[in-house]
């Protein structure tokens, strides 16, 4: 089971490589010819969208390595240094797009071509990045993978700053048309722009997320979820020290309990058994490690038994 998900990961992954070069390609050529500052910068975001697939891709590799001596909580969080790693990239781009915008409204002035072409690279561009952000979407829910969310996420993103540099292009054509709405022109470098908002918002929302998954942050009322139903259970008089670890797709999670300290080691057993399984039903393939701690009978209110 591991293996195959694995195996499906990787393939998702992988997939998002080859589409990446082939889109970072077809900008580059078409807005080199082009001139337009707004397809430029979409290829610039897709040549860093490459180089955070192969990083995603590499990190899905080493992730799956089961635990060792060394590392004995697994390799998951190689999936959370990935996804810091694309946020960074991410901003990095978003510094040259405004520097170059801001140059192009203020300072400079470049002369666009806005042809057939322009629009057939970003429609183009749209379909692909609606077709493997749903691919990679659908396998980081399946295998909780913040690696494969992440280059799901750029993907996302891709659509909609696709569409404003897509808008950009007909206000720049609208404005070859009708002179006296010349000032159109600009819209290339206003849409850049947009592209760049658009980034850094994701980007802060990703960053903040691969942040609190590498300080092991346990999500938000997920301890008490899983006190209500460990102390629902019966034979359980309470459930306490809840901590949870999420390393990459794997959690790690330790509860005490109390339990009645008369019983037998075999009904103990059995009861955490129980109990780790009730914790498996809300986090399935988590890693459950239960402490039982002796109750006397007495101090036990009788409906628990």
């Amino acid at each position: 089971m591991m293996q195959a998900g694995n195996k499906e990961k990787r393939t998702a992954a992988l997939s998002s490589v080859v589409a990446a070069v082939g889109l970072t390609s077809f900008k580059i050529v078409v807005g080199l010819l082009t001139g337009s500052l707004g397809i430029l910068a979409e290829a610039a975001h897709s040549g860093l969208d490459l180089v955070a697939a192969l990083v995603t891709f590499l990190a899905v590799r080493l992730s799956g390595k089961p635990a060792d001596d060394d590392h004995p909580y697994g390799h998951g969080k190689i999936e959370n240094l990935s996804a810091l790693f694309e946020t960074l990239l991410l901003l990095g781009t978003c510094v040259w797009i405004i520097n170059e915008a801001v140059q192009r409204l203020f300072f400079k002035r470049v002369e666009i071509d806005v042809s057939i072409w322009a629009f057939v690279v970003m429609l183009t561009s749209i379909a692909i990045d609606f077709s493997r952000s749903r691919i990679l979407y659908r396998a980081a829910r399946k295998y909780h993978s913040q690696a494969l969310e992440a280059d799901a996420l750029h993907f996302s993103t891709d659509i909609w700053s696709s569409t404003v540099v897509i808008a950009g292009l007909l206000m720049v054509w609208v404005s070859e048309i009708y002179p006296p709405l010349y000032f159109l022109r600009q819209a290339d470098a206003v849409a850049a722009l947009g592209v760049a908002i658009i980034v850094v918002y994701v980007s802060i929302q990703l960053g903040v997320r691969t942040i609190q998954a590498l300080l092991d942050t346990a999500p938000a009322g997920l301890a008490d979820k899983i006190k209500t139903v460990v102390e629902s259970l019966p034979g359980v008089a309470d459930c306490h020290n809840v901590r949870v670890r999420h390393s990459g797709p794997s959690y790690f999670i330790d509860v005490h309990v109390l339990l009645d300290g008369e019983q037998t080691l075999n009904e103990a057993h059995a009861l955490t058994e129980t109990i780790e399984d009730t914790i498996k039903n809300i986090l399935p393939e988590a890693d459950v490690t239960v402490h039982p701690e002796p109750l006397v009978v007495e101090a036990i209110s009788g409906d628990n038994f």
